[in-house]
């Protein structure tokens, strides 16, 4: 028994040692984004999400006959001021590989450089292994990993880029995804994506075949298009309290 205990308390010590690590890092991410904030730097979240063919088209595989279906990837970027005014992109992904675009982050960089100048860019970090190894300092602290860059689907965030057109790119530590009001922007497209997918629908009947057409860049032009500036505003308001809430009580 008394083997066992020990056991149980050993993973008790470890989740509280990771628990503070990762306050420590998210602690670092509000001080570094609120600096920049107080610098002029304007917040810009730039990020995916991913849209299923079946959240599209509405088919059900409850029944239990599953087939493979195609997903699509959307690029963009909000805060603020609602949807940064850059043409958002869209890629199929499928069993083929993905190439990563070299030229877009330059081209987003130039974007909102154009459009507010300098950008303090949110970008959510990636789950890594070595997350579980945090970095000491020469006095035994934890000291959060800072990734060179952030590698997206089909796009790298490399701060050497960012830098480059006035702007610096911040990572946001993935424990704390709540703190991106992007995540909330797609999930209201995906909302507006079910409700409203048979008014982009059309449907065509011969003698044989029954077809379906699907307006998606429309839908998808629509969704995004519902999530407008005072949503925004609501959403970005909703995490700057979240923030304050942590600066607070852990700072």
């Amino acid at each position: 028994m008394a083997r066992l205990t020990n056991l149980l308390l050993k993973n008790i010590v470890i989740r509280t040692q990771f628990e503070s690590v990762r306050r420590k890092q998210c602690l670092q991410y509000l001080t570094t984004l609120r600096t920049l904030q107080y610098d002029g730097y304007k917040t810009v979240y730039f990020g995916e999400t991913e849209i299923p063919e079946t959240l599209v088209t509405g088919e059900d595989f409850s029944d239990g006959y599953y087939m493979h279906t195609p997903t699509w990837c959307i690029l963009h970027a909000g805060g603020s001021q609602g949807w940064v005014p850059w043409k958002y992109r869209m890629f199929l992904r499928d069993d083929l590989y993905i190439k990563q675009e070299d030229s877009l982050f330059f081209e987003f960089c130039d974007v909102v450089k154009k459009a507010y100048g300098k950008c303090a860019i949110v970008v959510k970090g990636q789950r890594q292994q070595d997350e579980m190894k945090p970095k000491t300092d020469k006095g035994g602290e934890p000291q959060p990993c800072v990734p060179t860059s952030i590698h997206l689907t089909s796009i790298v965030c490399s701060p050497g880029v960012a830098k480059s057109y006035g702007h610096e790119l911040v990572s946001l530590p993935s424990p704390y995804n709540y703190l991106n009001p992007l995540d909330s922007a797609w999930s209201s497209m995906k909302w507006f994506i079910i409700n409203s997918r048979k008014e982009f629908c059309l449907q065509s009947v011969d003698s044989v075949y029954a077809y379906q057409y699907i307006l998606f860049s429309d839908l998808i032009s629509k969704g995004i298009e519902k999530v407008s500036l005072s949503k925004w505003k609501a959403l970005t308001s909703k995490v700057r309290r979240w923030e304050n809430y942590y600066l607070g009580k852990f700072s």
